[in-house]
């Protein structure tokens, strides 16, 4: 069976959890839960790191001895996390015995390599961050990290040979684009490597200046630097060397912020290197998220409970705001306006409307049955195609760590759904007596309803087995909906007629943001309520521009004219739209509403650009076609075919019609 083991950085424990901490253990459960929806073995881990200066200094400060402080921050992790519905399978300490045999069983087999050396050294030594930086690493004499001038201290240590491997490292990110992964993070490890700034790691503290860690194999004298010790977690919590769980998951892959960058792209790595084990199979960075534009603070009073907002908001939609708000590997704002915004728009307006007027239908017409349907029409086959994929998407965009991308892929669907609603209109087929028509729209609604609970699984776990319920589909507690999400794309199965289901819903209910006699207060509420509609507008009433991104399967997703919401300059500018000449143009050979077009936009080759443009033009009509684009999307996969951009069109339920040029410019022009 294919197996997936993905840890979080063990937490440090100076201070209770934060909404940093909350969010990477919350992708790490998504990542989880979705492997487990594909079928895999699958293994979550995170814990506590609970050794060195930070925790001593912090210990003392509360009057407590380092066993009581860590004892204690650890438990608050611990608790929090079923709170959140994260469901890791196992939870690791760096103060548990089996850890410490583990850190000592590896240093002691790199030590017995020659890998590990004993010497002098002075070095400038940051409290903050524990470790030695060389005067090349710091900035204008301070920490990069902290931006505090750092203490100069000369003493003997042990030192781990990590330059002997840089080299092998280097070689090892350039042959493996995904190892370090998104892309950006991978440029930055690779730059520090070109740098020359990095050095051999001193490896061991003096028992003279630190007792609370974990003394070293070889030299009672000394005990190990925290990142060595921390970084060996992620084996020892497999019973390495000798456990079966180490040959049955190991290589994993880890999540982790961008501020640790550099240990886990570089010191672990090179240990795992020099130690003769597997490396892992990616690491993944996120960003950080900001409030305000600022990175969260004690000092500055920023800091987000994760706790309090899920209590607030309901768990399923601080998680689903988590994972669509931020696009994985940049940074993200955090607000309430932001997340009742979120709420809603995507999960009150969109899903949680859908499931409400869909299930009240199902009641009204057929009695809170599953009707059988007769045949598909057109517009049934267009859903149809739609659900499988957006699905298809989904998997695909989950699976590379671009969750906020990848849920774009299905509130396409839950947009068409709506919009199917309204163009087939069952309350008329109904007054008509037209019960087959109604039977068949109603089974279309009911079971690609389905498919998008399925999916939402990982991210909604408790939202998705409601919403599975209501449709008669019960969900053993803690297990996945289906045993392979794969084989849930390529039908459209799954609900039996007759099935009862809810006579109504209501999973989702809309924010009322209260106003009160507070002049700041209300703008305030007034701007979330605002922008709240003006997202589900936008949403709504988005133009026929139809590619991977917008439309891929050419189904109708144009509502009401309706205000869009308002973007500042910067974002306008950082779309890259561009003129170009159709050369070539033909049908998807598997989908029959996507046309496969080669456009020339002075690139040097054609690039290629699926459109759900086959109802409004032939293929014929398109070459020779001067075409208005946005290039710089992301690559979007459709039916085995990968599209790269998207075509821009005006129009509305009469039709679609290419924007057009008053006057002849070269291909390759840009838009401004």
């Amino acid at each position: 069976m294919n197996t997936f083991f993905i840890t979080t950085p063990i937490y440090y424990v100076n201070a209770k959890p934060h909404l940093g901490h909350a969010y990477t253990t919350v992708v790490a459960d998504a990542m989880a839960r979705f492997h487990r929806l594909l079928g895999q073995d699958t293994l979550f881990l995170t814990g506590t790191d609970e050794h060195g200066d930070k925790i001593v200094q912090a210990a003392e400060k509360e009057g407590k001895s380092p066993k009581e402080f860590v004892d204690g921050i650890s438990a608050l992790f611990q608790s929090l996390w079923p709170k959140l519905d994260i469901a890791n399978d196992r939870f690791v300490r760096t103060t548990d015995e089996a850890h410490k045999a583990s850190v000592q069983a590896f240093m002691q087999k790199v030590y017995d390599a020659g890998d590990i050396y004993f010497g002098e050294f002075g070095g400038h030594y940051c409290y903050g961050c524990e470790r030695f930086y060389t005067e090349k690493e710091l900035e204008n004499g301070l920490c990069p990290q902290h931006l505090v001038k750092p203490e100069f201290i000369s003493e003997k240590n042990y030192f781990f040979r990590m330059s002997k491997y840089l080299p092998w490292l280097k070689e090892h990110i350039e042959q493996n684009p995904s190892f370090i992964r998104p892309e950006r993070y991978r440029s930055e490890v690779l730059a520090m490597l070109e740098s020359g700034a990095l050095e051999d790691l001193c490896i061991s503290r003096p028992k003279s200046r630190l007792t609370w860690g974990i003394e070293l194999p070889f030299d009672k004298d000394y005990v190990c630097y925290v990142w060595f010790d921390a970084l060996i977690n992620y084996i020892s919590a497999l019973n390495w060397p000798d456990g079966k769980d180490f040959e049955h998951f190991w290589p994993g892959e880890h999540l982790v912020a961008k501020d640790i960058l550099k240990p886990h792209a570089v010191f672990w790595p090179t240990m795992l290197k020099a130690a003769g084990l597997p490396q892992y199979k990616h690491l993944d960075v996120h960003g950080y998220w900001l409030v305000r534009d600022t990175k969260m603070s004690k000092s500055l009073g920023n800091v987000v409970e994760p706790e309090a907002m899920s209590q607030r908001f309901g768990t399923d939609a601080f998680r689903y705001f988590l994972l669509r708000e931020m696009h994985f590997g940049s940074d993200a704002s955090f607000s309430d306006e932001a997340l009742i915004s979120r709420i809603n728009a995507d999960l009150a307006n969109d899903l949680g409307n859908l499931f409400s007027r869909v299930l009240s239908m199902t009641a009204k017409y057929f009695g809170s049955r599953i009707p059988a349907p007769k045949a598909f029409d057109e517009a049934d086959e267009a859903i149809i195609e739609l659900t499988a994929t957006a699905m298809r998407n989904f998997s695909q965009l989950f699976g590379n760590v671009q969750f906020s991308q990848g849920l774009e892929s299905l509130w396409e669907l839950v947009r068409a759904l709506n919009k199917y609603v309204d163009s087939q209109g069952p309350w008329a087929l109904h007054k008509q007596g037209n019960m087959e028509r109604l039977a068949t729209v109603m089974y279309v609604l009911l079971s690609a309803m389905r498919k998008t609970a399925v999916c939402l699984w990982p991210v909604m776990p408790v939202a998705c087995a409601k919403m599975l319920e209501q449709l008669g589909q019960p969900v053993e507690p803690g297990m996945p909906p289906v045993r392979a999400l794969e084989a849930e794309m390529d039908n459209f199965d799954g609900l039996v007629p007759g099935t009862a289901v809810a006579e109504a819903s209501n999973l989702f209910p809309r924010i009322e943001v209260k106003k009160d006699s507070g002049e700041a207060d209300k703008a305030k509420a007034a701007k979330a309520e605002k922008k709240a509609a003006k997202q589900q507008n936008a949403a709504n009433s988005q133009p026929k521009a139809v590619n991977a991104d917008a439309d891929q399967v050419g189904a109708d997703l144009t509502g009401a004219a309706a205000g869009k919401p308002n973007i500042d300059f910067d974002h306008f500018k950082a779309l890259d739209m561009r003129i170009g000449t159709v050369l070539v143009a033909e049908k998807h050979p598997n989908a029959d509403r996507i046309l496969r077009l080669e456009i020339d936009f002075g690139e040097g080759q054609p690039r290629q650009i699926l459109s759900g443009l086959a109802e409004h033009y032939s293929p014929e009509a398109m070459v020779g076609k001067r075409v208005c684009a946005v290039l710089n999307l992301e690559p979007r996969k459709i039916r085995g075919l990968v599209s790269h951009g998207m075509v821009l069109t005006a129009g509305n339920d009469s039709g679609l019609t290419l924007l057009g040029l008053d006057s002849d410019v070269p291909n390759g022009s840009e838009i401004a």
